[in-house]
């Protein structure tokens, strides 16, 4: 197979072709079962410093996951980004002799739901801007940012792109799964100093099918606005307050500890709940939480897994109670389910979320005490992002202790943190959900609306 030009955005992947291919090369080779998962990608990124091209940057990007059964029914895998005839056939040789040192208690099969009807979305050719438009509206943008305030000294972080994408999945008892999609990125994080004092920073992320689509301006508006609310800050005591997460933060928290309702984190032996949670309360009855990666929101969304089972909308939470694990074909098998389309590709399957969405149930009841928090003078602190979650999480175990970025509200007063932890148990935090309001607010990363939450320790400097 061809690959085409770097920017050329014609379809590189050919289901069709790579199933004839794989047909007959299988033939070849005595092998009656095999899988194939790839993607390609061309991406043009731009990102600039003091009105210079910091990097100007145009690629192709392919990956192909080959997975081969033997008569045994054990699985090998190859990894490869070649798709020619000879690079399948390599590809089909490597993964059949992996499969005779294939782990005996993974054994993962084709998806029922693989053939399953699937929408993909019709979506009309894009537009590009391309390398230099990019670099002129980037430049154009970093300025503009600075412009907007006096303090605001530098945009060290920036990024403008586009990326077309295609992916597929086609396996040996007739699965054909195909899309292309398109995404533009814009990220500003500016950086604030005031004359002893210390730098501020904070931005913004829009995310788009076209670099037409993104509202720059608005992007340039948020990041000044975020980064000069951080100017005004004092210490904050050590002590518990009442926390207000915004949905950026919410989000990331659960994201942190997915492991609650992930069906191959539970096998694993590495989750907080088991195979008998289902039906359980897990959290205050305000929340309800679905993984839908098909919301209209979630604009790199895939209609099918690396398995090609169908996207979905699931319900995770509802009312507080757990009403689903989200699951690959393997785990979806030994639960007795079917799968729920969040599984990649590979010997031992991973599973993972797609576009969370947090709402607040008509049926929870809001804690008698803290009716009025949103309408009176009460303390709180209002967390923006929370920092280092890689290194503050402690998913098995359910605690975490992270910096963040957010205010302290007094008396109708916010000042910026000027630093701070937020200490909890990721358990302690859904049970203590005294408040979600009604206002859904769509992310980069998901959909919330502010979440409140009972005590939490806050340690500050």
């Amino acid at each position: 197979m061809v690959l085409q030009n770097e920017l050329d955005t014609k379809p590189i992947l050919n289901t069709k072709l790579i199933k004839d291919r794989l047909n007959i090369l299988s033939k070849e080779e005595n092998i009656s079962k095999w899988d194939i998962g790839a993607s390609s990608s061309n991406d043009v990124s731009v990102q600039v410093y003091k009105a210079e091209a910091k990097q100007l940057k145009a690629s192709q990007r392919s990956s192909v996951t080959l997975r081969v059964w033997n008569e045994n029914e054990m699985i090998g895998i190859t990894s490869t980004s070649d798709l020619s005839e000879k690079g399948l056939k390599k590809a089909l040789i490597s993964a059949k002799a992996a499969s005779y040192y294939a782990n005996e208690n993974e054994r993962p099969n084709f998806s029922p739901l693989s053939k399953s009807d699937i929408k993909v979305k019709a979506r009309s050719p894009i537009k590009e801007f391309g390398v230099k438009k990019l670099y002129e509206r980037l430049k154009q943008a970093e300025s503009d940012l600075i412009n907007k305030h006096k303090a605001i000294i530098d945009v060290p972080y920036n990024g403008f792109s586009e990326v077309n994408y295609e992916r597929i999945y086609v396996n040996s008892d007739g699965a054909e799964r195909y899309l292309n999609n398109t995404q533009s990125t814009l990220y500003l994080y500016a950086k604030a100093q005031e004359v002893n004092r210390k730098p501020r920073s904070s931005g913004s992320i829009k995310i788009a099918y076209s670099s037409n689509e993104i509202d720059i301006e608005k992007c340039i508006e948020e990041a000044a606005m975020r980064t000069i609310s951080h100017l005004d800050y004092k210490p904050i005591k050590t002590n518990k307050y009442l926390i207000c997460f915004k949905p950026e933060a919410f989000l990331d928290l659960i994201d942190s500890f997915s492991n609650l309702f992930n069906a191959r984190s539970i096998l694993d032996g590495v989750s907080l709940s088991n195979k008998d949670s289902i039906g359980k309360k897990l959290s205050s009855t305000l929340l309800n939480l679905n993984d839908n990666g098909l919301h209209k929101s979630n604009i790199g969304s895939y209609e099918f897994d690396g398995e090609g089972t169908p996207t979905q909308d699931i319900c995770i939470i509802e009312n507080g109670k757990l009403k689903n694990f989200i699951h690959s074909e393997a785990t979806a098998k030994q639960f007795g389910v079917l799968p729920t389309g969040h599984a990649g590709l590979g010997a031992k399957v991973s599973v993972s979320t797609d576009w969370l969405v947090i709402s607040r149930s008509k049926n929870g009841e809001l804690s008698n005490n803290k009716l009025d928090h949103k309408n009176s003078n009460e303390e709180f602190v209002l967390i923006e992002n929370l920092n280092a979650l890689h290194a503050g999480i402690k998913p098995s175990q359910g605690s975490f202790s992270l910096p963040f970025d957010g205010w302290h509200v007094k008396n109708g007063i916010k000042r910026s943190i000027e630093s701070a932890t937020v200490a909890g148990d990721i358990r302690a935090v859904l049970k203590g959900i005294i408040d979600i309001e009604e206002k859904q607010i769509e992310t980069h990363s998901g959909v919330s609306p502010h979440v409140w939450v009972e005590e939490l320790s806050i340690t500050g400097e």
